[in-house]
Parts: C-alpha cells; sequence; structure tokens
C-alpha cells in the first residue's frame, strides 16, 4: 500500500455508502469489470471517496524511465519508450489522475513534442493523461459534464487497455489500462445511453437522513481538518488490512469458478431486462466473480449474481430518457427462482434466507470491510424522496388539476442563426475547442491550439533571411498560427408557455404539452440548457431557473396547472429578465427562445399592442425566437403568427413540429418539383 504521506482522507473512515465502496473495491480486485458510474446529490463524498481508494492500492513495479508504466515481466510490445530489454524496474504507487472538465484532447491522448519538433526538427511523442493513468485510477469528476468526443475517447480506451493516436503525423498506440471512476451530479444532466453502457457498474447515492450517521460523518471530518496527519495514521492499521484484503482477493481472482448454472442465470437476468447487446452479460459475470473472490470463495454463488445484477444493470435497462436508472427487484427474484438448482430449492417452501448478498458487509458473504469504530450502516427509505413542490398560483387565481402529456416525437430542429462561441453541444454553428478544423488565423490573444502546418508554412519563406543552419527551424511570434474548429454548440432553451383558460381546454393542452416534453427530450440530446417561464392569471413565474437538467424541467411541465387570464406581456418580459441575467453570467451561451402560446392576450384594454411591444423589446436584443402556435378550432385569428413577426422569429404549429412531418412536407415538394420538371422536358 502506499504512504500516506499526503495525509489523503482515509478510505475507511467514509461512513455509510456501502454500495460505493463496495463498486469501488471490486474494480480494485478486477479491473475489467469495467470502472464505476457514481451518481449523487452534490457534498456526498463521492470525490473524497474515489480520492481515498488510491491509498489502498498496491504499488506498482515499473521499467526505469518508461514514461508508459511498463510491467518489466510483461512490457508492451508496442510501448513507444521501448523495446525493453534487460533494463531496471523501479516499484512506484498507483497514480490517481484527475481529469479536469475543461481538458483538451491533446491533454488527455498526447500530442507531437512541439518543442522538439520545432528545435530539432524530429517528430516525438508527448504523452498525455491516459499514459499517466496506466495501471492506476483515472478520475473523472462531473463527467456527465465532459465533452462527448472527451468522453467517447476515454471509455473507449478504458474497453480495449489500448490508447491510439493519430494526428499531426504522429502514429502511437501504448497501453492504456486504468480503473475508470466517473461521478456526476443527475441534476445538472444525464450521460447519453451508450456512454453510460460503457461504465461497467453504476452506484446511486444520496446523503443519509439518520441524525446520528450525519452526526459521525461531521465529527469525522472535523477531526480530520484539525489534524489530517494524525487523523489518517489513526487509520492507518485499518487501510494496511483492507489493502492487504484487496491484495488476496487478486490472488484468488483465478481461481474462482463460475458454474454453467451461475452464467445462465446471469444471462437470464440480462434478457429478462432487455439489455441491448452482450456487454452487461459479461459485465455481470466479471462482477460475479469478483465478489466471490473478494468474499473469499473460489465459487461464485446466487448471491453474487443478485449483487452483480444490482451494480451492473441499472444503467443499461430501456428506459424513457427523462427516467432515473432502476432495477425492479421483484422481477430480479422471479428470474433468478425460475433459474434455480432444483436440488437448491427450500423443501419447506419457506423461500431464500432473509441473509442476502449485504449481509456481512459490502463483500456479500464474507466478512465486512474495515470500517471504523461503530461506524453505522447506510440507511435509506422512501421518506428520503423529496416531496414534490406546491403549485404556485399566481394572482390566486384557481387552476384546474394538471393534464398528463402526449406521449413525445421526434422534432425539428431549430438552431441560431450564425456562428456562436458557446460550450460543445449539437445545436447551433459555433467554434469550438472541439470539431473539425476549417482554417487557420493568427492568435487572437493566448495561443492554445497551433495550427502546425500554417506555421510552417508562414515560417518557411523567412528560413533564408533568418539566417538558418541545420535542422532546426528558426521561428518568430508573427509566424504562429492557431486552429478554427467548426462545430455545434449547445444554447439556452428557455421555454414561455402559456397556462392561461384559453389554453386550459384537456384535449388541446394534452397536446400542447406533449410538444414541449419533445422539445425538451430535444433539448437533452442536443446538450442544452433549459429555463421555463409561465404565465396566467395576472402574472409570470419563472417555474424553473435554467438547468443543465431537463428532467426538472419535464417534472415541472407534468405539473403545470392552468386557467385563469392570459398576461403575455407579463411572460415576455420575465424572459427578457431571465435572459438578461444570463447573459452576464455565460455571455457565450446564445439563447432560443420557444413561446408556447396562441397569441391572446388580456388584461388591460391594450394588453395585445403591449404584448407586441414586449417583444419587439426581444427581437432589439437579437434574441432568436420560435412561436409554436397552439391556436385550433376552425376559426383562426393568426394572433401567434403575429407575435412571431414582432420577435423576429418563425410561427410553426403543433403539426409542423415533428420532424416526420417535416420530412413529408420535404418528400412531396420533392415530387412535385420533379413531376413539374417531367412536363416541362416532355
Amino acid at each position: 500500500m502506499s504512504e500516506l504521506t499526503d495525509a489523503r482522507y482515509p478510505f475507511t473512515a467514509v461512513v455509510g455508502m456501502d454500495d460505493l465502496r463496495l463498486g469501488l473495491l471490486l474494480n480494485a480486485v478486477s479491473p475489467a469489470v469495467g470502472g464505476v458510474l457514481v451518481r449523487g446529490e452534490k457534498g456526498t463524498a463521492k470525490s473524497t471517496m474515489v480520492r481515498a481508494l488510491a491509498g489502498l492500492l498496491p504499488s506498482i513495479a515499473t521499467v526505469a524511465g518508461c514514461r508508459f508504466a511498463c510491467d518489466p515481466l510483461a512490457p508492451d510490445a508496442q510501448c513507444p519508450d521501448g523495446p525493453h530489454a534487460g533494463e531496471g524496474s523501479a516499484e512506484r504507487p498507483a497514480f490517481l489522475v484527475e481529469l479536469p472538465v475543461g481538458v483538451s484532447e491533446d491533454r488527455v491522448v498526447g500530442s507531437l513534442d512541439l518543442e522538439r519538433a520545432l528545435a530539432e526538427g524530429v517528430k516525438a511523442y508527448e504523452p498525455g493523461l491516459l499514459a499517466k493513468a496506466h495501471r492506476g485510477v483515472l478520475y473523472i469528476d462531473e463527467v456527465n459534464l465532459l465533452q462527448d468526443h472527451l468522453v467517447d475517447l476515454l471509455l473507449d480506451a478504458a474497453a480495449m487497455g489500448r490508447s491510439y493516436v493519430e494526428r499531426e503525423g504522429v502514429s502511437v498506440r501504448h497501453a492504456a489500462r486504468f480503473l475508470l471512476v466517473g461521478t456526476m451530479n443527475p441534476e445538472e444532466g444525464e450521460l447519453r445511453p451508450q456512454l453510460l453502457d460503457r461504465f461497467g457498474l453504476t452506484v446511486e447515492i444520496a446523503a443519509t437522513r439518520d441524525a446520528d450517521e450525519r452526526a459521525e460523518v461531521v465529527r469525522r471530518r472535523l477531526a480530520y481538518d484539525a489534524d489530517p496527519a494524525g487523523f489518517a495514521t489513526s487509520w492507518a492499521a485499518r487501510e494496511q488490512e483492507l489493502a492487504e484484503r484487496i491484495g488476496t482477493a487478486r490472488e484468488l481472482l483465478p481461481s474462482v469458478e463460475l458454474s454453467d448454472l451461475a452464467l445462465r442465470q446471469i444471462t437470464a437476468v440480462c434478457a429478462a431486462f432487455e439489455v441491448d447487446g452482450l456487454r452487461a452479460d459479461i459485465v455481470m459475470a466479471r462482477t460475479a466473480v469478483a465478489l466471490a473472490a473478494w468474499a473469499g470463495r473460489t465459487e461464485v454463488l446466487e448471491e453474487d449474481v443478485r449483487k452483480a445484477a444490482q451494480l451492473a444493470l441499472p444503467h443499461r435497462r430501456r428506459r424513457n430518457p427523462f427516467d432515473a436508472p432502476g432495477l425492479d427487484q421483484d422481477q430480479l427474484d422471479r428470474t433468478l427462482a425460475e433459474h434455480q438448482d432444483p436440488g437448491d430449492e427450500d423443501p419447506d417452501g419457506d423461500g431464500p434466507d432473509d441473509g442476502g448478498p449485504g449481509d456481512g458487509g459490502p463483500g456479500g458473504g464474507g466478512s465486512p470491510a474495515p470500517s471504523g469504530p461503530d461506524e453505522p450502516a447506510a440507511t435509506g427509505s422512501s421518506e428520503d424522496a423529496p416531496a414534490a413542490p406546491p403549485q404556485q398560483r399566481p394572482g390566486g387565481t384557481k387552476a384546474s388539476s394538471p393534464v398528463a402529456a402526449d406521449r413525445p416525437y421526434r422534432t425539428r430542429l431549430f438552431k441560431v442563426d450564425g456562428t456562436g462561441r458557446g460550450a460543445q453541444g449539437r445545436r447551433s454553428p459555433a467554434e469550438t475547442d472541439a470539431g473539425h478544423t476549417v482554417r487557420a488565423r493568427r492568435p487572437q490573444g493566448r495561443l492554445t491550439r497551433l495550427h502546425l502546418s500554417a506555421t510552417l508554412r508562414a515560417a518557411a519563406p523567412h528560413q533564408v533571411a533568418r539566417g538558418r543552419a541545420g535542422r532546426a527551424l528558426v521561428l518568430r511570434r508573427d509566424d504562429l498560427r492557431e486552429q478554427v474548429r467548426r462545430g455545434r454548440e449547445s444554447n439556452l432553451v428557455l421555454f414561455v408557455v402559456d397556462a392561461s383558460g384559453s389554453m386550459a381546454a384537456r384535449q388541446r393542452m394534452t397536446a400542447v404539452k406533449g410538444a414541449v416534453l419533445s422539445l425538451l427530450m430535444d433539448a437533452y440530446q442536443r446538450r442544452d440548457k433549459i429555463g421555463m417561464v409561465t404565465f396566467r392569471g395576472s402574472g409570470a413565474e419563472l417555474a424553473l431557473p435554467p438547468t443543465s437538467s431537463v428532467e426538472v424541467g419535464a417534472a415541472r411541465l407534468e405539473q403545470l396547472p392552468t386557467g385563469g387570464r392570459t398576461p403575455l406581456e407579463a411572460g415576455l418580459l420575465r424572459a427578457h429578465e431571465v435572459l438578461r441575467v444570463e447573459r452576464l453570467r455565460d455571455p457565450d451561451r446564445r439563447a432560443l427562445l420557444v413561446v408556447v402560446t396562441d397569441g391572446r392576450a388580456t388584461g388591460a384594454r391594450d394588453a395585445l399592442v403591449r404584448s407586441h411591444r414586449a417583444a419587439g423589446l426581444l427581437a432589439a436584443q437579437g434574441v432568436a425566437a420560435v412561436v409554436l402556435d397552439c391556436e385550433s378550432g376552425p376559426v383562426r385569428l393568426g394572433l401567434a403568427r403575429e407575435l412571431a413577426t414582432h420577435l423576429n422569429g418563425d410561427a410553426v404549429s403543433l403539426d409542423e413540429l415533428r420532424a416526420d412531418g417535416v420530412a413529408a412536407l420535404v418528400r412531396e415538394t420533392r415530387s412535385t418539383m420533379t413531376r413539374t420538371t417531367t412536363r416541362k422536358a416532355a
């Protein structure tokens, strides 16, 4: 075990969170499990526990001087620092490498060593964070906020155990096997399903509501803050004991037998929950084997299969985008019971023992992991779930009961015109850190993305005049060029929803809510932030401040009441204020305003004129806008389309919102044009 010289918070001193503890330890025993995704609210010690795990991992032997941590007993044949033959070895702790949210691709995978390339005229590779994490831990805090192309790259490396670098004339392959741990707060947005699937296990955590347990957490934290080194020393014996248990389980792992019965149970459970592909089956098998080794057994039991399913399947089951991961325990019990060994059935018909996989500690059937003195067990109940917020009723207007939304559907794409510079996403064109390189330019401020070929072309004509001698290139600051990359950005999609009496017909409001829910799903898939302003009665309210949690927006929409007058002006003015504040907070994130209304305005005598004046205020600020026209019936006034004109935006009916409807219109138009062209040619 590595020494506690840095006095990190001890792993065994963390109170509760048995599933997280177990998930991390199983990966320490068998890195082939594929890592852990930790989902939980802020302030639940997710990062503390992950960082503490690094102190428990056994030290590793490396080839002396190898930047890629090659094992002296089995060096990587493709190591860029190789071949290794007859070189000495050195021992060091396994590294914990933290990946910041704003990291660049060059820093992750490595890149051309520009200093040597320009000074010596040679191609040399500078390793990135993946090389540093080899045979250690790669920790990604707030993984759901990481740019998608980086997440793809990281998880591919984790799945294959190797990093491939093909860039700027450099072609490198090197080993990259690490324990991958990601933490995230679901309120800030979800990962895409295909990325969730790349994490072996997932653990959901929440702060305990037990007063004694919370007091113990605070007590230990205060003791650590007062004397970090002394606190770490007091837990050193327990840390050493747990580290030795990890080593013992690693040695036992190759001897664990996965019987045909256990394998059939694993595959039956995966089939019952309709998970896509076979990765879940493989991860469950590896997890069950690791559980057996952790418990000190050489045979996988049903309790191991059960616990493996609880850790490996929740994030892989098929679900709607706004549903939280979870597992139906009754269905799991039924499936396991249907595939039991007939000789194991209870002759008395009493069912399985009360002792489940959690008995005896987080090992599941074995002795508990070492813990602090009198450490309480983690608790949880349905009472932990937060109650739904009470309905706001502006102006004291009586509201009708909320109606359910139609099923969501794929919508047409709305985007902000022009080229932005916002965060990476999938909606509007933008100059981004990712994306494809479209041109080179002189640096604007600090140089961050060197365009090598453009820099060389700029310097080449001046080499004779600068007295170049030898292979080294003579560069001046004026020669430097930076890359301009074109991709797509995420936007702030602000919904302004009319919840007045004119929208209150149940069938109509069901369709409107279905349309807004579909747009929310589109925002989720395009990595947007969303906000929601509603207006009814005598005023407007900010029902959802701008956030990355689209799930919260869906929940607020579901509970939206209707009734009362139509203060359209108030809704637009409130939207103007929200956008003004957000521009100060995040000036690079452009906004898309989606107004959901039939265009009517009531209240003052000149309510409609005042509403158009408020719309002009938004248009003057250059806000991109779309009006979702909810007017229905045989007689239509066209007020929503008139509002869109004052907003300098587009008006779209509910029927025109559907992507399949737009596609059908395009096909029909193309067909008509083809027939016209044919007739003219004839």
